[in-house]
């Protein structure tokens, strides 16, 4: 098992290099090859999901596509595949993958006349996919799935002869998501709306190929901010990062402002820095941003802030059962989180005696992202498998170490 020992420095004063937005690689990614554009994006996502995605798209007719752990690349690539006439295509991931429910999407899929079945145990990958032109019409599918389901049917709305209304029923979560790639469509010359609160409709159009520039990524810039949080003293500055990004995870900037972090845009960065007004209580609905709940439950605990956090619905299906995945290492360091109704995570300040253990990750990337900081406040903090970072921020221990953390791997 490898594993690593993290120190921190007294105070923080750098410039980091973020990747590119994941988020956006992967539906421009898709968008790009609905347009049948022979180029790509530029300034791609250099990680595992992205690596994947472009993979998969290059790969020739009759190879498996193997997607590994990346839930976006399964959930997107099953609907563009569907729409690829004379394809006839498997789709596999890892072991967890194939424990990840895709049922919605496959149903929601199916009812546009697409051809997919289950290679083993059904609702759940590998997915075997005949591809073949779609009417469209109209479907209804819960607004309280992954809006990666969501974002999948999108994108594939403006290439079906009827175009398509998506009719999102009781609570809609992460709608940025879904606003993120409804504008990127119509970046590439789609016809998408939201017709009413709860309906979307995507109209037949031809999408274009056009050069195309990634923006950095926001949820990666959540650790930078989470370290600013817990330092003496930090000032970071981030390029490519923007003010009015797409990106829901942007909504970082306000949340840490909470928590005692500055943010000042520049014309193409911000930068961050620590202040000293913090909250003493925090509740929060974190539905539009749940990527970013783990990296404030840490943060709260160790700054010693009560919390309450919603809308966590979605965390249940993620690369691990994160509601769980946080409690179990929680309370390594002494605290004891609650859980209610599998979307609500909560903190009254009670501790117990810290073990201090290894943190485990659950191979999920934001597991090893959200407690490296926590070396802050816990010497020499000690985590297991920290490789899976590379499923969105490959350079994240290395930036850490020019950021002045001292990163060991141990023997």
């Amino acid at each position: 098992m490898k594993q690593i020992k993290i120190r921190a420095p007294r105070t923080v004063d750098t410039t980091i290099i973020l990747p590119a937005s994941k988020s956006i690689s992967n539906r421009a990614l898709i968008i790009n090859a609905l347009s049948q554009s022979s180029s790509y994006p530029d300034n791609l996502s250099e990680c595992d999901d992205t690596r994947v995605m472009v993979k998969a798209l290059m790969s020739k007719e009759g190879e498996e596509i193997d997607i590994m752990a990346a839930g976006t690349a399964m959930r997107f690539l099953t609907a563009y595949l569907s729409v690829l006439p004379g394809s006839d295509r498997i789709i596999t991931g890892s072991e967890r993958m194939k424990k990840r429910p895709i049922k919605i999407l496959v149903e929601a899929l199916r009812k546009l006349g697409a051809e997919i079945s289950y290679v083993n145990e059904e609702g759940f990958p590998p997915l075997r996919i005949k591809g073949k032109v779609l009417i469209g019409g109209s479907i209804d599918i819960p607004g309280s799935v992954s809006s990666q389901y969501i974002s999948a049917l999108m994108m594939i709305g403006a290439t079906l002869t009827d175009g398509l209304e998506i009719k999102l029923t009781g609570d809609i979560i992460s709608r940025p998501y879904i606003n993120l790639t409804m504008e990127l469509m119509k970046q590439f010359g789609a016809t998408a709306f939201w017709k009413d609160e709860a309906t979307i409709k995507i109209e037949k159009s031809q999408y274009k190929s056009m050069p195309f520039y990634i923006e950095n990524d926001w949820s990666a810039a959540s650790y930078w901010y989470q370290i600013a949080a817990l330092s003496q003293s930090a000032k970071v500055v981030l390029p490519m990062l923007f003010a009015d990004s797409l990106q829901g995870d942007s909504k970082v900037a306000d949340i840490f402002d909470m928590l005692g972090v500055k943010t000042e845009y520049g014309k193409d960065y911000v930068t961050i820095a620590k202040k000293s007004d913090v909250i003493t209580e925090f509740n929060y609905d974190f539905v539009n941003q749940p990527d970013l709940a783990q990296t404030f439950v840490v943060t709260c605990s160790l700054l010693n802030i009560p919390f309450r956090f919603t809308g966590l619905q979605s965390l249940k299906i993620k690369e691990t059962d994160r509601i769980e995945a946080l409690k179990k290492e929680m309370i390594k360091l002494g605290y004891v989180i609650h859980d209610t109704e599998d979307s609500i995570l909560w903190w009254n300040g009670e501790r117990v005696e810290p073990s201090y253990q290894a943190i485990d990750t659950y191979e999920d990337h934001r597991m090893a992202m959200a407690f490296a900081p926590a070396a802050l406040f816990i010497d020499k903090i000690t985590i297991n498998n920290p490789e899976v970072v590379s499923k969105s921020y490959p350079r994240y221990f290395e930036d850490l170490k020019k950021a002045g953390f001292i990163v060991e791997e141990v023997e």
